[in-house]
């Protein structure tokens, strides 16, 4: 399939109109996450328009790559990106998280056409991005690969080293994994809840060739992929060093919005939630102190 080339600045002001769909999103819905899809934006950006092979209108196709998202409560970044690449309408985001809609609050591969894996179980991913990619590369013995998204605390579960184990035994080089290294969790940092470091020594260890990245610098994030496409015998992860939160002050490197939407509940040391959604769509809309987007 033949993809638009898109310029960085193109990249940016995308990647800022799915931040701004994310916040609305979560305030029709009234429950959902926050601090990772903004933080995620970026990268989800890349992936739907700069690096994967797919087809909005053909979601199908055999020869797409697949993406696979393990830290399945993000998945808001995920809707509006496809929503913004041309899987489905953009006014369908609204119904995030509602009785009958196909956008619920963990992706449902049966309900939503171009969604790989239903996602929940924090730490499953990774194992079934392996599985995908062996089948790809050893028995169906095709050309595309497997992208999975991973948050940073799901390399607290055990089955991610054993699915790590297995990809890099296995040398599956049609295999790319994406670290959300946004250093936070539900209850708090990660590396007070269970420190994750030395990460990229780890992963060496399992055979895998390892990258970090700053996960929202576009160019840094499609180059990290187009590399990992160059590499042999070796799967490869992205530890991509994300800001929870991203583009939202009162939001960022703050553990506490986690799994808290906007304008649901005044939170201390946080601005008042009649204006919580005002602020965050105010600042979205700026970028470098310029105005990039006019929608409302």
């Amino acid at each position: 399939m033949i993809k638009r080339q898109y310029s960085i600045e193109e990249l940016e002001k995308i990647a800022n109109e799915i931040r701004q769909d994310i916040i609305k999103m979560l305030v029709e819905a009234g429950s959902g996450h926050s601090a990772g899809p903004l933080g995620m934006a970026d990268v989800f950006c890349a992936l739907y328009f700069a690096v994967m092979n797919h087809d909005p209108k053909n979601p199908a196709w055999e020869e797409r790559d697949r993406l696979i998202l393990s830290n399945g409560h993000i998945c808001p970044v995920r809707y509006a990106t496809m929503a913004r690449a041309g899987y489905f309408p953009l006014k369908e985001l609204m119904t995030l998280r509602k009785f009958g809609s196909r956008l619920q609050g963990h992706p449902e591969r049966e309900k939503l056409p171009g969604v790989e894996t239903t996602s929940g179980p924090l730490g499953s991913g990774l194992s079934q991005a392996a599985g995908m990619a062996y089948v790809g590369k050893y028995i169906d013995k095709t050309r595309w690969r497997v992208y999975c998204a991973m948050s940073d605390a799901e390399q607290e579960s055990g089955q991610i080293w054993e699915a790590a184990m297995f990809a890099g035994k296995n040398r599956l080089d049609n295999l790319t994994a994406i670290i959300d290294r946004n250093n936070i969790q539900i209850d708090g940092c990660t590396e007070d809840v269970m420190p994750l470091e030395p990460l990229k020594a780890k992963y060496e260890a399992f055979n895998w060739h390892v990258l970090e990245i700053d996960g929202h610098n576009l160019e840094q994030i499609i180059d990290a992929c187009n590399q990992a496409k160059a590499i042999h015998q070796k799967p490869t992860i992205i530890i991509a060093q994300t800001i929870p939160g991203k583009g939202v002050s009162y939001m960022e490197n703050d553990f506490k919005w986690h799994g808290v939407p906007p304008g649901i509940s005044d939170i201390p040391g946080e601005p008042p939630k009649n204006q919580q959604v005002k602020i965050a769509l105010k600042e979205l809309r700026t970028l470098h102190g310029k105005i990039v987007s006019e929608h409302e």
